[in-house]
């Protein structure tokens, strides 16, 4: 907190951020580069990408260093021109089923070691032209184009890897609570790189279980849940359940029933067609009902690694 990294201009700033899921997917724009936060099957924006995915929005770039289902149901859908991404994993199911149908039938990607798409997220919410690193020294990692190597100018004269900025136009993420302000709080022991997705980003949006009072968030005592100074925010939606199905602990456990039959649409065309018009084709309250409601969503068991 505190840190200059990811200031916004006075004139940019609102003392009321509130928005809906739909107002914010009307921000982003074909050929967009989106980041999107969370960890494989952690506090993904998942209500925000089936919007994306209902949507008409083409050509988008998505950048997602620690993907899940996020990525499958936006390139199963159509949304993707390339992917930027570490690993697309769903924990307990090693591979995302619909990223490696896309993967396969030729998506383009840059793909990463996660060392590396932290640092270059680093690089670009400290609006730095490079950053050096060792990660990538003897693999075909920085055979890719956009990479480089720099000399160290000190006596050690080492050699090492000069990584680009990931510079986004939009951060997606999902917080467990906001205020009206764009104060925000992540509640579970699981952060991870949502901070530098954000000031990697011109314009970042998060959808929140709950948007609560600036006084019930009680900043004082929850201070280290507080991810970026509120001026990085641009816009949050109330979307309660919106991780879902990945968790959103301590609200919520990853829900692995749902997550099975999600991997079983990726098998066929006609499988992903009855998902996407049962599970992505709908609102709020229709997709919360075809999960089971929300006492199926919070009796999901905490899942054993």
């Amino acid at each position: 907190m505190g840190s200059c990294m990811g200031f916004r201009p006075v004139s940019d700033l609102s003392f009321d951020k509130r928005m809906t899921v739909d107002d914010i997917v009307g921000r982003i724009k074909d050929g967009m580069t989106i980041g999107m936060g969370g960890w494989a099957t952690r506090r993904k924006p998942m209500a925000l990408a089936r919007a994306i995915a209902r949507s008409d929005l083409k050509d988008l770039t998505l950048v997602a260093p620690y993907g899940g289902p996020e990525i499958g149901i936006l390139a199963a859908s159509g949304k993707l021109k390339k992917l930027v991404f570490a690993f697309a994993s769903m924990d307990q199911i090693p591979i995302e089923p619909h990223f490696k149908n896309a993967r396969q039938a030729g998506l383009p990607v840059l793909e990463l070691d996660e060392g590396m798409a932290h640092w270059m997220l680093r690089c670009a919410a400290m609006k730095l032209p490079f950053l050096p690193t060792r990660v990538g020294i003897g693999t075909s990692i920085i055979e890719q184009p956009g990479f480089a190597t720099v000399k160290s100018p000190f006596e050690d004269g080492e050699e090492l890897v000069a990584v680009p900025p990931l510079k986004l136009d939009i951060a997606l993420i999902h917080v467990h609570r906001s205020d009206e302000k764009g104060n925000v709080l992540v509640l579970s022991p699981d952060p991870f790189f949502d901070e530098l997705l954000a000031r990697a980003a011109d314009e970042v949006y998060a959808t929140a279980e709950k948007i609560v009072s600036t006084a019930e968030l009680d900043m004082r005592a929850n201070a280290r849940f507080n991810l970026f100074e509120r001026s990085v925010l641009t816009g949050v939606a109330e979307a309660p359940f919106g991780a879902h199905p990945t968790s959103a602990q301590p609200d919520y456990e990853i829900d692995m029933k749902h997550l099975k039959t999600y991997v079983a649409s990726a098998e066929t065309p006609e499988a992903w067609e009855a998902y996407r018009q049962q599970f992505v084709a709908v609102d709020a309250d229709a997709y919360l009902a075809a999960v089971g409601g929300a006492d199926a969503v919070l009796a999901s068991p905490r899942p054993v690694y």
